[in-house]
């Protein structure tokens, strides 16, 4: 996709922007050197919308890698405690990685769409056409709701990564305390609300995921 192709070219111009005024205004700066490139923020959004995907769909692997490392650890029947503690830190902190990506993901498709619907706005004011306008304000308004609808979805996505990330640091944390077969016997109780705070977000990614194509679409057609 060309907009991968120049994005090394537009990331030293972004250095140039003048980090003056409000935050609304510098986006629209740095969308319109894209524009300038050919390259218009209708394109740019569903580019991100795609990585925003992508990012979900490698931290739901990366989560319910954590959920087995940490049913391995409940099941632990013997050997090198410490290795098993090593494997659930690991697993944690790359589940806390791709958390951070998933919500810079989001942060990414929200700036490039309220400079989109910016746009659309103040162009509407350029149409003398009375029809061809209110045709366009129907579509911005119904793009809007569209949009609206998917970023909720991905924001409970973000805050239901948080009870998960909470509960793995906690027990990894215990568990490095108390490297004892009694430390392993006090986690067992918590596998339970993991596993349930494991499976609503994964459902909360496959419902983003979804809606995220349904609006790729609707930007296409």
């Amino acid at each position: 996709m060309k907009i991968k192709m120049i994005r090394k070219l537009l990331i030293p111009a972004t250095l140039v922007v003048v980090l003056g005024g409000c935050a609304s205004a510098i986006q629209d700066k740095y969308f319109d050197m894209w524009d300038a490139v050919g390259v218009e923020k209708r394109e740019i959004l569903v580019d991100r919308v795609e990585d925003a995907q992508e990012t979900q769909q490698e931290a739901q692997e990366e989560f319910a890698s954590a959920l087995d490392e940490f049913s391995a650890l409940i099941n632990f029947k013997g050997g090198e405690l410490e290795d098993v503690y090593n494997n659930l830190n690991d697993k944690y902190e790359s589940s806390r990685d791709a958390a951070t990506e998933v919500s810079n993901r989001i942060n990414k498709v929200q700036s490039v769409a309220e400079s989109l619907f910016r746009e659309w706005q103040d162009e509407l004011e350029l149409i003398s056409n009375a029809n061809l306008k209110r045709d366009s304000e129907g579509k911005l308004r119904d793009t809007q709701r569209k949009y609206d609808s998917l970023l909720e979805s991905m924001r409970r996505v973000e805050s239901s990564m948080q009870p998960v990330l909470t509960s793995l640091r906690d027990n990894v944390l215990y568990l490095k305390h108390n490297l004892n077969a009694n430390a392993v016997g006090a986690l067992q109780g918590e596998f339970t609300t993991i596993k349930r705070d494991v499976d609503l977000l994964i459902k909360e990614m496959n419902s983003a995921i979804s809606q995220s194509d349904d609006f790729i679409k609707s930007l296409k057609s």
